[in-house]
């Protein structure tokens, strides 16, 4: 007994020959489908990296922690005097994707004499020295917002909008370069 009508064997072989599975866009699951699409159609295409660069053309000159504690003290003079201040701002290379996170806060307490002394820290990964501009923005925006709010709710994303307009536009085309990135690692 034949599985398939001979009529449709060519038919059938066709579809299998040009089927070819879903890309796979890990950073942007929580979008909806549609968005998702469209950012398949620009990797099918091998469009993607070109649409970046045109969208993000700038490279920043913030490459040593030194300059990057200097820039988030701006941004936070600038949108925040109010809020707790960081001891130390650091790029770090063990902070990736592996991880979990593009950026960390920790706030470091210990004992010194009879007193307890907290240190607060902000962590960019390395990544983001190969950024462009408005992509580091958006990470250290993100971060200086924990000095104000500890959880991603709606106030902290409000902060977030607050300090860099179109942010959300931001953290998507963050994701967007982050699957191009691993597009690239795979190659």
């Amino acid at each position: 007994m034949a599985l398939l009508n001979p009529e449709f064997a060519t038919l059938a072989h066709l579809y299998v020959v040009r089927w070819r599975p879903m890309t796979v866009l890990k950073y942007l699951q929580a979008y909806p489908q549609t968005l998702q699409d469209q950012v398949r159609h620009l990797i099918e295409r091998d469009q993607l990296g070109s649409y970046l660069s045109e969208r993000y053309p700038q490279r920043h000159a913030v490459q040593s922690d030194k300059a990057l504690y200097a820039y988030a003290l701006e941004l936070k003079q600038e949108h925040l005097r109010n809020a707790p201040s960081f001891d130390k701002v650091l790029f770090d290379n063990k902070l990736d994707l592996t991880h979990r996170a593009l950026g960390l806060h920790t706030t470091i307490s210990r004992v010194q004499g009879g007193k307890l002394k907290a240190k607060k820290e902000l962590r960019v990964a390395s990544l983001f020295k190969e950024a462009a501009p408005e992509f580091l923005k958006m990470i250290v925006v993100h971060e200086l917002a924990h000095l104000k709010e500890s959880d991603h709710n709606k106030a902290f994303y409000k902060l977030c909008e607050y300090m860099q307009p179109g942010y959300h536009q931001l953290e998507f085309d963050l994701r967007v370069y982050l699957t191009w990135r691993d597009l690239q690692a795979g190659r």
